[in-house]
């Protein structure tokens, strides 16, 4: 968490419109195309928002749960591929989802047994992951309506999502003040820049939860995906995948992501810590040069296709998780979602913050700004 104002930048691509939206507007100079995607039940109009830079870098994203739609992005061939699961209309969302590419919050990650204590006061949040506190719980940033206002400004074309979640809201204290923001530059990259500021102390801890697989091929499993991370550190997990609040050194384990690795090398290891995810699920504590630094934290890169994507964020710590809990009962773009078909590398604070004072502080105070980037840059590295 940082209370000052940082850059970032993430690169996305994405180009095809999605069935089943309404009539398209015209695109305005800024190259930001906007459309109604759907009707909660509510009656809140949600819209679809296409931004499309010169290159035909496209990226697609919607207002309910201020989410990444869709990602299209070419290999080392040009040929043009959703890189992100999701879904082709928004009844699918409403129905149940993931947090495919969505914002989560106010706290991403777990909190144990859905309470922290605060300035001497007890909170019980909404248990969601069974006794356990996940995403900001059974109402989070993913499964609200924001507001959303087109851009066009030094940073290029973008969307700014606001919401301002309720004091109390899920068992949280104050009301918070969110925007999301996201650029797409001339230069094929997405900025996603998080500011927020609240009436009560209060935890806060956001990302985007988007579900990754290069190759363009949902079919296709993550497990011959290489990955690298720099974090000499992750933290270990108990029951419910809660931290321990150990900082165990990566060295000599499965978890030893410092060199370009396949995620299935080690992922079937008959280690505690994969039993526990089954698989990746865990938090890796990031190599920084300095706290609050904009940072290299991830490479990801498909060896078939080309695709290579780097992660930089100011956050101190990437969850990295391994699509275990995909199981082929949703699908969308004409294919099924089976286990580990993509993957997430979630920036942000360590799980369990609000319970661990050694952990990085979490907390965000009235008259504090917090402020936060992360960086998904797409490139294309040439056939071995």
């Amino acid at each position: 968490m940082h209370f000052r104002t940082l850059a970032a930048v993430a690169a996305i691509a994405i180009v095809t419109m999605l069935p089943g939206c309404a009539p398209k507007t015209e695109a305005p100079a800024n190259g930001v195309q906007e459309e109604v995607f759907g009707t909660t039940p509510s009656g809140e109009e949600v819209h679809l928002y296409t931004l499309t830079n010169e290159h035909g870098v496209t990226l697609q994203l919607m207002n309910y749960g201020a989410a990444v739609v869709a990602l299209r992005t070419p290999d080392r061939d040009g040929a043009i591929e959703d890189v992100v699961l999701g879904f082709d209309d928004l009844q699918s969302y409403l129905n149940g989802s993931p947090y495919f590419g969505a914002i989560v919050g106010r706290y991403g990650n777990r909190i144990a047994n859905a309470r922290f204590e605060l300035d001497g006061a007890s909170y019980q949040l909404a248990a969601n992951n069974g006794v356990n506190h996940l995403h900001g719980g059974l109402v989070g940033f993913d499964k609200v309506v924001w507001a959303g206002e087109v851009l066009n400004d030094d940073e290029g074309q973008g969307v700014r999502f606001t919401y301002v979640s309720a004091d109390g809201q899920e068992g949280y204290p104050g009301e918070l003040t969110v925007h999301v923001t996201y650029h797409l530059t001339a230069s094929d990259e997405v900025t996603i820049d998080y500011a927020a500021t609240t009436t009560k102390a209060t935890p806060i801890n956001i990302t985007n939860h988007a579900y990754f697989n290069l190759s363009g091929n949902v079919r296709r499993d993550i497990l011959g995906e290489t990955l690298s991370i720099n974090a000499d550190r992750f933290t270990p997990v108990g029951p419910g995948l809660i931290p321990t609040g150990e900082l165990r050194d990566v060295a000599g384990t499965p978890f030893d992501f410092r060199m370009a690795t396949p995620i299935g090398a080690r992922i079937d290891q008959d280690d505690a810590q994969l039993h526990a995810g089954p698989g990746y699920d865990h938090n890796w504590v990031l190599n920084k040069p300095e706290a609050g630094a904009l940072s290299v934290a991830a490479v990801l890169s498909d060896p078939t296709s080309g695709r290579v994507m780097e992660v930089r964020t100011t956050e101190p710590a990437i969850q990295f998780y391994s699509g275990n809990f995909l199981d082929g009962s949703l699908s969308g773009r004409g294919a099924t979602y089976a286990r580990r078909t993509a993957l997430c590398l979630e920036t942000q604070h360590y799980p369990d913050s609000p319970n661990y004072p050694d952990f990085p502080t979490t907390i965000l105070r009235p008259g504090e700004t917090y402020t936060s980037r992360t960086v998904y840059a797409f490139s294309v590295a040439a056939a071995q």
